[in-house]
């Protein structure tokens, strides 16, 4: 099936409980407010990420690759408040250059109310417009909350990586790899009508 890019303005503002979230294109101007809210994140949290992003170096090559196509991010903020961030990568030069790796970043105090769907959902819009073919997503196989919800959005594991990670103390972790074909996720949403509502 051809795939059928979708058009994505931002910022796009979305409705939590009683808190209002503008979510928009990350920029280099952001680096301040992203590394900032990094630390902010449990270290653990940081564990699927091949590179430590707490790391100013890394961070700085983040914002570079900005330029470049080689990641794309959103950022999601309440009032002047970094709460959420994304990120896609994509190496052209690879032989997986149809495939994105998701990455999704919540602050503690924002989980469970809805804002990882948000993001997500808005990062699989993004994925049908860049013509990716499949996101794949990393974690800790303890992060049971976030591996439940890539689940429920449609992600199906493909492999546990045994001792693939060790956190700042030595500690070992098993790495869980899910992935979500972008076809499928099309061909559904065309049949429900929900293509036409995404790219409004």
């Amino acid at each position: 099936m051809k795939k059928k890019p979708l058009s994505r303005d931002y910022p796009r503002q979305f409705k939590l409980g009683k808190s209002g979230i503008t979510v928009r294109w990350m920029t280099p101007d952001d680096a301040a407010a992203v590394g900032a809210f990094v630390q902010s994140l449990p270290a653990h949290d940081l564990l699927f990420v091949s590179q430590d992003i707490s790391h100013p170096k890394v961070l700085a090559a983040w914002m570079s690759a900005l330029a470049d196509d080689r990641m794309r991010s959103l950022v999601a903020f309440e009032g002047d408040q970094l709460v959420g961030c994304t990120a896609i990568v994509i190496d052209p030069l690879s032989w997986s250059s149809h495939v994105g790796e998701l990455r999704v970043l919540v602050d503690t105090s924002w989980r469970g109310r809805g804002l990882g769907r948000v993001l997500v959902q808005e990062s699989f819009a993004l994925a049908l417009g860049f013509g990716l073919d499949k996101l794949i997503v990393r974690m800790t196989v303890d992060q049971g909350a976030a591996i439940a919800l890539f689940e429920e959005l449609g992600f199906r594991a493909e492999a546990v990586l045994r001792d693939h990670v060790k956190d700042r103390e030595g500690r070992s972790h098993d790495l869980a790899l899910l992935g979500h074909d972008i076809d499928e996720v099309q061909a559904r949403m065309q049949v429900m009508g929900l293509d036409r509502a995404l790219s409004a």
